[in-house]
């Protein structure tokens, strides 16, 4: 691992800890992570449930603060910033994309979408101008009026992409963003989450416990119980970078680094 700080869109995490407590159980989620995550592209953070990668994204994402370590996001040291900084930092300098879209249903497509501009309390028009140009981009223009209620789940998640994008941030967040959607759908947000990154030029930095949706991504960590276990160059696992083979092999080399970690 390198000690250089992460800038230009990068993560670095530095001994990363954190605990929680079940009643008069601790659970200990992160038991001190390196991790260096280079931009762009999409990279993924894959692991089986408990593995503390959820623990991970909510931390980078500054939803969390670790008990002890270092966070680095973009050049900025996230871990010890004061409530108000970090709650400027969520809106403006990263995007975050859920399982749950989190849309508010009494408000359109459109008015979800500058939802982030709308709490930054900037000038209406260009928010609406802004909203309209992200939603035309991922293929709503024509939906730009219609409440969550009305759209598809797909159609959903690209609202909340399109809110996730509206201050241009460096880096897009996505915890099993395709946990509610079918197959179909979801690998068409594969694609434009692709698409995004290279366009951007931004990391992606997707969390899931799936191979086929690691798959589509270029570098993939590993987390078991709490540990980076390893990383995968996703583009070495197959020749004929057809996605079913490339996710067979991620299972496999997943589960040989887990076992050599144990």
């Amino acid at each position: 691992m390198s000690d250089r700080p992460a800038s230009d869109g990068g993560i670095a995490i530095r001994g990363v800890r954190k605990t929680y407590r079940t009643g008069e159980r601790t659970v200990e989620a992160l038991r001190g992570v390196d991790l260096d995550v280079a931009a762009p592209g999409v990279v993924g953070i894959m692991g089986a449930s408990g593995s503390g990668k959820s623990t991970l994204l909510h931390l980078i994402a500054g939803l969390d603060r670790p008990d002890s370590g270092e966070i680095t996001v973009d050049g900025l040291r996230i871990d010890s910033l004061p409530e108000r900084e970090l709650t400027l930092y969520r809106r403006r300098r990263i995007g975050v994309v859920f399982q749950q879209f989190n849309l508010l249903p009494t408000l359109s497509a459109l008015e979800n979408a500058i939802l982030p501009g709308t709490l930054d309390r900037l000038d209406r028009e260009e928010c609406v101008a802004r909203g309209r140009k992200l939603l035309g981009e991922l293929g709503l223009s024509e939906r730009i009026d219609h409440r969550p209620e009305a759209l598809s789940g797909g159609e959903q998640q690209r609202v909340a992409i399109a809110r996730s994008l509206f201050f241009d941030p460096p880096i897009l967040l996505a915890d099993e963003p395709t946990g509610n959607l079918d197959s179909r759908t979801g690998e068409r947000l594969w694609d434009l989450l692709g698409s995004i990154a290279a366009s951007r030029r931004m990391l992606v930095l997707l969390v899931t416990h799936e191979p086929a949706a690691a798959a589509h991504c270029r570098v993939v960590h590993v987390m078991r119980d709490g540990l980076l276990a390893g990383s995968i160059d996703v583009a070495s696992l197959d020749s004929s970078h057809r996605p079913v083979n490339v996710a067979s092999e991620l299972a496999l080399r997943a589960a040989e680094l887990g076992r050599a970690q144990g």
